[in-house]
């Protein structure tokens, strides 16, 4: 098993496994890492219907996105940006009949009434222009997922346009990063944008120039780092030469915190948003009304419990031994003992995995999961130090039919 060598730089491909990304001590000293994700494109949303359009979409209340600035994620002013800028959200597309499609990141650029005029000297002269959004989504699935939007937009005044070539989707990880990711702790990633004064490439502000670009906290959990979307031709601050390393690495990341992302590893048209932790990733409004799907989810969350969820797992041998690529997804957990399903392998990279699987047989301590045809390969189910205390009590309850 293979570790980053701290003295040397940081692999762009993976050539360690889930102990060379979690040697905690190690990693701390190198301090945070960042990935550009090539699994993500950027999607662009324009237009006077575009809040209007997506909040009868999505699963999320896309409506602050279009009133004045809550959040302040940027207190120091910097080049091109304001000195308060909107936090991202996270939010799914689901289909009719509840079950997850696609999952977004919603970032919304500085508005042109918060930036300096061309003399420097004021705000800039275009405040009514068009609201515009951006959306971070799974590359694999780019061109099915404009489509779908498209015959969701009818006579919506909004255009959507693919922005894959134009901007790249980044997260920045790791080391003490996870446990200092506010704007207070590390004011450095909150306030640090695309700008003359950072990047030598980047516009001035007194020129009036039309990006801006920022870390933003995850939207999902403080543990996943920052987040945000940059210019394809240029690397995003605190990102240094010898700290950035391959995608393979993040996945590894989220995999060890329990956190699924795109429509592979929640599968499309089948996965119950809820029993994929969507509401502890805040994902979901239950107070914006109605959206496609919102019904089942609804009546899910205010009837029932979850009997089963998303948790990461590790695969070993029954010598002790981390089991490396020796488990595929789709493949069956069961209790070795009673022989019935606890669940389903989605994901697997490594010793690692994520599996949907019943709560009250995943942690009932026996020790006792095993893969459906291989006898000698055992399942540890880890709880995510994130999950609220309720979600474990839940199986002790009847639960609602989801």
């Amino acid at each position: 098993m293979h570790r980053f060598k701290l003295s040397l730089r940081f692999p762009k491909s993976i050539s360690s496994s889930y102990r060379a990304i979690h040697d905690k001590t190690q990693f701390d000293n190198a301090g945070p890492v960042a990935s550009v994700l090539k699994s993500r494109a950027v999607v662009r949303f324009r237009g006077p219907d575009t809040v209007k359009f997506l909040q009868g979409l999505l699963t999320n209340d896309v409506r602050r996105f279009g009133e004045a600035v809550g959040e302040k994620t940027s207190t120091l002013p910097t080049p091109n940006l304001p000195t308060a800028s909107e936090a991202p959200m996270y939010a799914a597309l689901l289909t009719p009949q509840g079950r997850f499609l696609y999952d977004f990141f919603l970032y919304a650029p500085p508005r042109p009434d918060t930036k300096l005029d061309k003399t420097g000297s004021g705000p800039g002269p275009d405040p009514d222009e068009a609201l515009e959004l951006f959306a971070d989504v799974d590359a694999s699935v780019l061109d099915e997922l404009l489509s779908t939007l498209k015959k969701y937009r009818l006579r919506s005044k909004v255009d959507i346009e693919n922005m894959a070539e134009e901007l790249y989707c980044w997260q920045r990880f790791g080391g003490n990063l996870s446990e200092k990711s506010s704007s207070v702790e590390e004011p450095e990633a909150a306030s640090v944008g695309w700008g003359a004064g950072v990047d030598p490439a980047g516009m001035s502000a007194s020129h009036g120039g039309p990006l801006g670009w920022q870390w933003f906290k995850d939207p999902r959990l403080d543990c996943l780092g920052f987040r945000g979307i940059f210019p394809s031709n240029t690397t995003p601050p605190l990102v240094e030469a010898d700290k950035e390393t391959d995608e393979q690495n993040y996945f590894l990341w989220r995999i060890e915190n329990g956190v699924a992302e795109g429509s592979t590893e929640i599968p499309k048209g089948e996965a119950i948003p809820l029993e994929y932790n969507l509401v502890g990733l805040n994902a979901i409004s239950f107070d914006k009304g109605c959206y496609v799907g919102q019904e089942l989810v609804a009546r899910t969350h205010h009837r029932g419990v979850i009997r089963k969820r998303l948790l990461p797992l590790r695969f070993v041998k029954e010598s002790g031994e981390e089991a490396e690529q020796k488990v595929a997804p789709g493949s069956e957990v069961i209790d070795s003992v009673s022989e019935k399903k606890v669940g389903t392998i989605t994901t697997q990279l490594g010793c690692r995995g994520l599996g949907v699987l019943r709560l009250d047989e995943a942690f009932k301590g026996s020790n006792t999961l095993k893969i459906q045809g291989q006898k000698d390969m055992k399942v540890e189910s880890l709880r995510p130090h994130w999950w609220p205390a309720e979600w474990l009590q839940e199986p002790q309850h009847q639960s609602a039919a989801v």
